[in-house]
């Protein structure tokens, strides 16, 4: 049974398709949106979700977040005892979600589809497939993520043409699709994988330090770091709502606040929402379409909850966007959908879906000049962006002289002139045929998978016969990508790690919460919730429910009592 996930740089999701509509599936809080937070905890076991994002502020040096934007690169997150790769912290998340499916549905999953950011690169796009088979997934299909909240939206529409402004909390991607009996075709695709609402509240951070006076030492102090980015997302989301709010956060006794307005917000967000609409206007361009002729303009990710954001879209399109469903969650309800389209789930037996490559590419290649004169590093297109995929492509390319001995066939991806400013992914070296190659030519051909992971093959020909059978372009592993060896002695390291016992997960992820609320506190009340906190872990250790009650719940409503608006000024 295929189940679709929505791996997220702050949350994720997981959904399944059942009785004919997709449904989200509750984690062990009961909650549809899991933290894409992971945390070491105190007996070496990992915990994942609400208890590790708690976990950042009170032990941010066992805890790791926002680690998406670090897929398919070679940075390390020190954990404690361990290093980890994005990969496995994301196989981590992914493991906890397939645990609260399997539980919800009673049998085990293998099959899975992560959607991934439309401008995901290929490296990110192997570091996800290799995430899933860390998680332990047998079969792992890629989506991209508008193209999933695109599914959603036309589940129960027979026609139309709309884009998809994804803001989620590390990407950004715009997507103009036309769907047309029964077809879901993706026009074109652009976007920026280091935009999302984790720049808004970091540039939140940035002016509260400034206007408030606080010093630079003080807020870059990692227990303080996360206190203030915590700050700035809690008064993100109220100013979704609020003309008005205040962002305080106290300091050994010293309390620094800072009054937000809407308009206040969205003035400093222009430079960001700027950078959104360089994605839109090129996703138009490439499409074909013009913004008139758009049915809809569809909102995914968390972040379009902003007003700036919704403000921007609105004057951009001349209309107000599309909100019928909820943006934190329509992205895992499409995959779903593609999970049964997947499964040839009979309900969708008239659906068909086409996507695209988003990127660009191609060689490298020298150009002639005048006379003998020649230079290199020019990107030549084999695959453009925005062609429908599956798709193949050959092009021909010839050795810049009779007695060269070996062709170089390096790719690239991006859309800039030179290879220099685009993203190197690989080489393949031929041996060209001893004697001299007059007349040989290289055939190398792209093929771009419905996952967009990309495979080469080059065949040298003379005069138009084969010199010989096909070479497969193996792009070689680096530092940045594991290799299907690598993949496997750390599928066996995590297989021994163990992760928090899903059926004990609220009460530890209620200590987590008391955890982080005594690292804000000082004096009196830090004292209070240090001894309800050392109740609630006594009572725990009788195993005896009728003791372990009372201390639940006075520390329940002790922590219910700090955050709410009306207790002790400087609190959150």
């Amino acid at each position: 049974m295929f189940v679709g996930i929505d791996l997220g740089t702050t949350n994720s999701l997981v959904a399944v398709w059942q009785d004919g509509k997709p449904r989200l599936v509750p984690n062990a809080l009961g909650e549809v949106l899991t933290p894409s937070v992971v945390s070491v905890d105190k007996d070496g076991s990992f915990l994942v979700g609400a208890a590790a994002r708690d976990r950042l502020q009170s032990h941010p040096q066992l805890s790791a977040a926002v680690f998406k934007r670090d897929m398919g690169t070679a940075r390390s997150f020190r954990l404690g005892q361990h290093t980890m790769r994005a990969e496995e912290l994301s196989a981590l998340v992914l493991r906890a979600l397939k645990a609260d499916v399997e539980a919800d549905l009673g049998q085990p999953v293998q099959e899975v589809v992560i959607t991934v950011p439309a401008y995901f690169s290929d490296a990110q796009r192997q570091a996800t497939r290799a995430a899933g088979t860390l998680a332990g997934f047998a079969s792992v299909t890629l989506l991209n993520e508008p193209t999933a909240a695109a599914l959603a939206y036309g589940l129960h529409q027979d026609e139309g043409r709309f884009l998809v402004f994804d803001l989620g909390g590390g990407t950004f991607d715009v997507s103009v699709l036309e769907l047309f009996e029964g077809v879901m075709e993706v026009r074109a695709t652009a976007g920026d994988n280091r935009l999302g609402g984790e720049d808004v509240d970091e540039l939140m951070v940035r002016r509260f330090v400034q206007d408030t006076g606080m010093s630079d030492d003080v807020a870059h102090q990692p227990l303080m770091a996360a206190r203030l980015l915590r700050a700035a997302e809690g008064t993100k989301r109220a100013l979704a709502a609020q003309e008005t709010v205040v962002m305080r956060v106290d300091v050994d006794g010293a309390s620094f606040s800072k009054t937000w307005t809407s308009q206040e917000l969205e003035k400093a967000l222009e430079p960001l929402l700027e950078r959104m609409r360089q994605p839109v206007e090129r996703a138009l361009r490439d499409s074909r379409i013009r913004p008139q002729e758009l049915d809809a303009v569809v909102l995914a990710g968390g972040s379009t909850r902003l007003v700036a954001v919704r403000q921007l879209v609105t004057r951009m399109f001349g209309r107000f966007p599309e909100v019928s469903l909820d943006p934190d969650q329509v992205v895992a309800l499409g995959a779903a959908v593609q999970a049964a389209l997947r499964g040839r789930d009979a309900a969708l037996a008239e659906r068909v879906m086409t996507d695209v490559c988003p990127y660009t590419l191609g060689v490298n290649v020298n150009k002639r000049l005048d006379g003998d004169r020649s230079q290199s590093g020019f990107m030549a297109p084999v695959l453009e962006r925005n062609t429908i995929i599956p798709a193949s492509r050959v092009e021909r390319f010839s050795p810049m002289s009779t007695d060269q001995r070996e062709l170089q066939i390096e790719i690239f991806q991006g859309e800039a002139r030179r290879v220099q400013d685009n993203i190197r992914l690989g080489e393949l070296n031929l041996q060209l045929p001893k004697g001299g190659c007059e007349g040989v030519v290289a055939d190398v051909r792209f093929t771009l998978d419905a996952n967009g992971l990309l495979e080469v093959e080059a065949t040298l020909l003379r005069h138009g016969a084969p010199l010989g059978p096909a070479t497969q372009l193996v792009i070689e592993s680096s530092s940045e990508r594991l290799s299907p060896e690598e993949i496997q002695k750390r599928l066996a390291r995590l297989q021994a790690l163990k992760l928090h016992p899903r059926d004990r997960l609220e009460v530890r992820a209620l200590i987590a919460r008391a955890e982080r609320h005594h690292a804000q506190l000082l004096g009196m009340w830090r004292s209070v919730v240090a001894d309800a906190i050392l109740r609630f872990e006594v009572a725990l250790e009788s195993q005896d429910d009728r003791q372990i009650a009372p201390p639940r719940k006075q520390l329940e409503e002790l922590l219910a009592r700090i955050e709410s608006e009306t207790f002790l000024p400087g609190l959150e």
